[in-house]
């Protein structure tokens, strides 16, 4: 599955838009995870925990992106982006999204 964040494929031509596609998680961070970060926050520097926790839910964001898309019967997914929310004090959600298309 080809992804890419441009609206075209250098090369290649769209031949079908099957429409937008989306894969979305929500996860929540553990009780330790915070108190780590809430005291790591006071010092400075990168919070290692959230971090692995981000990059996991964008990747499980993109795996159900790829399904969504492979299920319209798209073989490419131009224009995606991920649009991150913060659902209450523990929760976030990660949704990536772009269209679906047949590209040849």
């Amino acid at each position: 599955m080809l992804i890419t964040t441009m609206n075209d494929v250098p090369g290649r031509t769209i031949q079908q838009v099957h429409g937008e596609v989306f894969g979305l998680t929500v996860r929540s961070r553990n009780v330790g995870s915070q108190i780590g970060a809430a005291l790591k926050s006071l010092a400075g520097g990168e919070l290692k925990g959230m971090t692995k926790n981000l990059e996991s839910s964008r990747q499980e964001a993109i795996e159900r992106l790829i399904a969504a898309a492979q299920a319209l019967g798209a073989n490419a997914v131009v224009a995606m982006r991920f649009d991150t929310t913060e659902m209450g004090d523990t929760w976030t959600e990660v949704c990536a999204y772009g269209t679906a298309c047949t590209v040849v």
